[in-house]
């Protein structure tokens, strides 16, 4: 029974940041650590705002947690100070709730009941909550290795290593199988890896989870391109089952605005998977921003990352460009309805360290000097349209006046359009559907017969819940295919959308 007052006793409470400037000087996360006694006080606190709503839509999959997280139960849990039974709800559900405390948006968090006004004080810190009672987990030793108690005798391979590779990974290997994880870059993690900042989720942080992984069994070969250095006829004949988590990290470009091909204008993930390789040792990035005006094109969280990065690398100065209008501060019911997604302006913690963000304008021309280098932009202020029979957007200036802006290094995130083309999916006779994903069946099996598929390279670029929820869910797809039934969960089902998106 949750305490039936604790949103009215309490206020909504964020984890403290570190000074600006502190964070500005080093690569740690944002938010400031915390001495443990201190942070189980105030979180315990923030777990009692969570009120007997009686429907929690926070756990949702349609509009919350795709993974069905337990959040009234591990709350009210933390609230009574059981840490270890709250970590063993949290945990049944989330294989990585460290990653998600730090890296997902919270859409449970917009559905909360306190979320529908902003006189209720605002939905519980949910997110918060999560990332406390998992790093209390790590912290107090209570996440030890699950081994199987019995082996299978079958074998598995995972192509990639992102959140959703590593979760179907670990399901399969603690039902009993033999899992050999395949990761194409040279370390693993996929995006977790050389996608996300290390001032969101330093990479110590997924090395203790690898490490977890590896001692209850499962096998990583990592630096293997599937169809190049191991064939497919080889993983045929190797492997019972396989599952494809190769995420959807094909780069939406700008090939049409004048200037793209000068230098010094690069795509974002060129950019973050540079520095996050400096970050883990290997050399001076090749593309930085220290001493240079920076233009990031592109509002989403891709973008925000570029912007933190750039930020840390001693930019001269940072901009961030959105075509669209900027929101409001609090939802609009007429247009994006409680529980659903809202459309608010969304301020990450790299928004207030330095720099700006410009809404409603687009790039018109990226400009160079004689040495074919971009030095400025050439910027309109714009509005955006959409067909209404054919339901494309169409982006229109809203006057000739063009303003210049001077740039020395511009970063396009503007999107993934999918599943990068690989020799893989050409042996296993896979073609993509139009918006550049696999494609499988209820059974999240694809076309190929014993190939899976799930995560970012099933439903397109997502959140990393999703990717988690798919990974749990395809691996109950598999032990059921090879074992005729299984007892693994399965939190989704391959049709599954967020309410917004219906």
């Amino acid at each position: 029974m949750a305490d039936p007052t604790g949103f009215l006793d309490y206020d909504r409470g964020d984890a403290p940041k570190r000074p600006k400037q502190e964070r500005l000087a080093d690569w740690h996360e944002v938010y400031a650590p915390q001495d443990r006694e201190v942070r189980a006080e105030q979180v315990r606190v923030q777990a009692s705002r969570c009120m007997d709503c009686g429907v929690p839509f926070c756990h949702s999959g349609s509009a919350g947690c795709p993974l069905g997280n337990l959040i009234p139960e591990w709350n009210d849990l933390v609230r009574r100070d059981d840490w270890r039974l709250a970590s063993d709800r949290l945990h049944a559900t989330n294989n990585f709730p460290e990653f998600t405390g730090r890296l997902c948006p919270a859409p449970c968090e917009a559905a909360c009941v306190l979320a529908i006004s902003p006189a209720a004080g605002g939905a519980v810190a949910i997110k918060r909550i999560e990332q406390a009672i998992a790093d209390e987990s790590w912290e107090s030793g209570r996440l030890n290795e699950r081994r199987a108690a019995v082996s299978s005798g079958k074998r598995v391979a995972v192509v990639g290593s992102g959140p959703a590779g590593l979760a179907a990974a670990q399901q399969l290997t603690r039902a009993g199988h033999a899992v050999h994880v395949y990761e194409r870059d040279d370390r693993l993690g996929g995006l977790l890896r050389y996608g996300i900042p290390e001032f969101k989720m330093e990479k110590s942080i997924l090395d203790r989870r690898l490490a977890q992984l590896r001692s209850e069994g499962t096998k990583f070969i990592a630096g293997c391109e599937v169809g190049t250095d191991l064939s497919v006829q080889r993983l045929r004949a190797e492997y019972d089952a396989v599952v494809l988590a190769v995420g959807a990290t094909g780069d939406r470009d700008d090939t049409s605005t004048p200037g793209r091909s000068l230098d010094g204008v690069h795509l974002a993930m060129e950019h973050l998977v540079a520095a996050n390789r400096e970050c883990e040792g290997d050399g001076p990035a090749a593309i930085h921003a220290g001493g240079k005006h920076v233009v990031i094109i592109g509002g989403g969280d891709t973008g925000a990352d570029c912007y933190g990065t750039a930020s840390r690398q001693g930019a001269l100065s940072v901009t961030q460009l959105d075509q669209y209008p900027e929101p409001p501060e609090d939802r609009d019911q007429a247009i994006s309805p409680w529980p659903t997604w809202p459309w608010i302006l969304r301020t990450y913690p790299v928004h207030e360290e330095t720099g700006e963000r410009r809404f409603a304008v687009a790039v018109r021309r990226f400009a160079g000097d004689a040495n074919g280098r971009v030095r400025s932009i050439e910027l309109q202020h714009v509005r955006v349209e959409k067909d209404p029979d054919t339901g494309r957007r169409e982006v229109l200036p809203v006057s000739h006046d063009v303003e210049v802006l001077p740039a020395d290094l511009v970063l396009l995130a503007i999107g993934f359009e999918g599943v990068r083309h690989m020799p893989l999916l050409d042996g296993l006779e896979l073609s993509l559907t139009p918006r550049g994903t696999l494609s499988c069946g209820s059974d999240w099996q694809t076309t190929a017969p014993g190939v899976f598929a799930c995560g970012d390279a099933h439903r397109g670029a997502s959140l990393i819940v999703w990717a988690i929820a798919e990974g749990r869910s395809a691996a109950h797809a598999v032990d059921r295919y090879l074992m005729g039934a299984s007892d693994l969960p399965a939190p989704v089902h391959p049709t599954a959308l967020p309410l917004a998106a219906v």
